[in-house]
């Protein structure tokens, strides 16, 4: 065992632009101050696969130092590469093959799952960490604080480009989504001229509509939410009625993959993940062939959702996601633990760990329900996302 102090970092959920530039940063501030990074492949999977016994290099452990993490933070994704793994909710088929029977059925949930926390517990005291730097949305952050319950020295830093997560006003991904939803919106603006359409573009947001709205914000757009429930027809007339007076005969809104009309639900698809969540069926789609049907237009339906995750990170994401990696070793060389990186009223902050539901667009505020769109008013005093978290009581 090293006689160093040891940072264990890791990503979980899905990918956004910015996550290598958390990897580097904490590495770039770490090492000099005499900490070693150990680097957690697959997200929590990486804690519940590994055998401590294996060492530091492994299928689910890597090293991490300033060669190695030199040049990460010019790509997309996350060289720890991620899962959606819930240790607490671990189903038959996605047990680690090193556990036996014996182990597994001390540990077997009345779900039909297993909580592998024990063998979590167990690997991080053998890897030797005195902190665990995680990196993700409310759900990977969410076991977070079952770990931090147990005594774990754990500090977060939220990343989902939802912009959804309590506590903070921005997460990592959500500047890059909205500047590849808006180009790529203007790009497809020209086939919409072209052939006289309207288009109806999905966007990620299940719960919470952060990201429809401010890529609708910067493209001066429609868009629907999943706080509020539109009304079909007044949707409809109203994007006939901007094709109409287009010059260009074209109109488009943009639509959160959880945004429903008056009467409707969205249909769910699959199996839950270990969340609890499903796939929900492609409101894109579904509005494209609604409109179809109630005005005699030939729409186009187009998926952002995965653009929106890849490539590399844009300035304010490059930027953030390398403040809140020196926020998190500052907090650590604090000894300061169960607190995740934010800003709040447009500052840096520390805040406690995450908990309680998504945080969710103000629509009174920031929306205007009538007319489909983000409201452009009365934003003197606000911080930069205009949408400032409350302090907690």
């Amino acid at each position: 065992m090293s006689a160093k102090r040891r940072i264990g970092i890791l990503t979980g959920g899905g990918d956004v632009p910015g996550l290598n530039s958390v990897i580097k940063g904490i590495v770039a501030e770490a090492v000099p101050l005499g900490f070693e990074v150990l680097g957690i492949r697959r997200g929590w999977m990486g804690l519940t696969n590994t055998q401590a016994s294996e060492g530091t290099e492994s299928e689910f452990l890597m090293r991490l130092d300033p060669a190695n993490t030199h040049g990460i933070d010019r790509t997309g994704g996350t060289v720890l590469h991620t899962s959606r793994t819930n240790p607490r909710r671990v189903k038959t088929r996605a047990l680690p093959s090193h556990l036996d029977s014996q182990r597994l059925a001390q540990m077997a949930t009345t779900e039909g799952m297993y909580d592998l926390t024990p063998v979590v517990l167990e690997n991080i005291e053998a890897l030797g960490l005195d902190y665990l730097v995680v990196v993700g949305g409310d759900d990977t952050l969410s076991y977070a604080r079952v770990l931090d319950e147990k005594g774990i020295s754990v500090v977060a830093i939220p990343k989902t480009m939802d912009n959804d997560v309590p506590g903070t006003e921005y997460a990592i991904g959500f500047s890059t989504a909205i500047t590849r939803a808006r180009e790529l919106i203007n790009r497809q603006r020209t086939t919409l001229g072209s052939h006289e359409r309207i288009g109806v573009f999905r966007i990620f947001g299940r719960d919470a509509g952060f990201t429809a709205l401010y890529a609708a914000y910067v493209t001066f757009s429609r868009c629907v939410l999943p706080e509020v429930e539109f009304d079909l027809d007044g949707l409809i007339n109203t994007l006939v009625e901007d094709k109409r007076r287009n010059p260009s005969r074209y109109s488009f809104v943009i639509a959160s993959e959880g945004a429903i009309w008056k009467g409707h639900r969205t249909s769910e698809y699959g199996e839950a993940d270990a969340y609890g969540h499903r796939k929900k069926a492609d409101i894109g789609f579904a509005l494209a062939e609604e409109i179809r049907a109630r005005s005699g237009e030939d729409p186009i339906s187009s998926d952002l959702t995965y653009d929106l995750r890849s490539g590399e990170a844009d300035m304010l994401d490059q930027m953030v996601s390398l403040t809140y990696a020196s926020m998190a070793i500052d907090l650590i060389r604090r000894g300061q633990r169960g607190c995740m990186t934010a800003v709040r009223g447009g500052r840096y902050a520390c805040v406690p760990l995450p908990q309680g539901p998504s945080r969710r667009v103000d629509v009174v505020r920031l929306y205007d329900s009538e007319q489909y769109r983000a409201n452009y008013r009365n934003k003197l005093g606000l911080p930069l996302l205009l949408d400032e978290v409350a302090d907690p009581a």
